[in-house]
């Protein structure tokens, strides 16, 4: 009975971790942050996409870096405190995996979220800072030598989970990792298709009409 019991607990604050995770990530810094600076709702203009580039768009750097914070920070939390709560690498993973699927299904917006690129930086950080330096390295190297911010998110994406099998034999990780990846990448088809077909804007380029 009593190991019933702990399971149940532990069943309980696992869910509450996972859960918790999703409702903190469907904060949309963009929506937040443009309220309440009392500009425009960033989903009415540019891509209609409530993030750190259509905000940048919008309404200029201040706006847009309040906005990168945010959406990293609510990344960050809910892995850092599934690591002090529990061990499991599993829920960790799924602490991250539920943050992410917040920014990209927010319940609190229609469930209709940004493309979580700034989300899982944080993610990545909070679970090792291995990856998100290893991220950001491979972001910023694409970005200098292509020029499209876009590119550079999806070849950086694409790289953790491999890196997590491959070189960390971290299973849990590699396989949350993926499911973002593949959320990540049908996120930015409509980027993947312009970068096809050579319409997708550079870095510093102003929007194609």
């Amino acid at each position: 009975m009593l190991l019933y019991k702990d399971f149940n607990v532990i069943m309980l604050i696992n869910t509450l971790l996972i859960f918790s995770a999703y409702l903190l990530g469907s904060l949309s810094a963009a929506i937040l942050v443009c309220k309440i600076l009392g500009l425009s709702d960033p989903r009415a203009g540019g891509s209609g996409n409530p993030g750190t580039t259509n905000v940048m768009r919008l309404h200029g750097k201040k706006a847009a870096l309040l906005t990168l914070t945010g959406d990293i920070i609510k990344g960050i939390i809910p892995v850092l405190i599934a690591k002090v709560i529990v061990s499991s690498e599993f829920i960790i993973a799924l602490s991250g995996l539920a943050a992410f699927l917040g920014h990209i299904f927010p319940i609190y917006f229609k469930f209709k979220g940004g493309k979580g690129v700034a989300t899982l930086i944080g993610v990545l950080f909070a679970t090792h800072w291995l990856f998100g330096a290893i991220y950001v390295a491979i972001w910023l190297l694409t970005a200098a030598i292509f020029r499209y911010s876009s590119l550079a998110a999806l070849i950086a994406t694409f790289s953790i989970p491999v890196y997590a099998y491959f070189l960390e034999q971290n299973l849990q990780y590699a396989i949350s990792f993926s499911i973002i990846t593949v959320i990540l990448f049908w996120r930015h088809k409509s980027n993947i298709y312009k970068l096809f077909y050579g319409k997708e804007n550079k870095i510093g380029q102003h929007e194609h009409k």
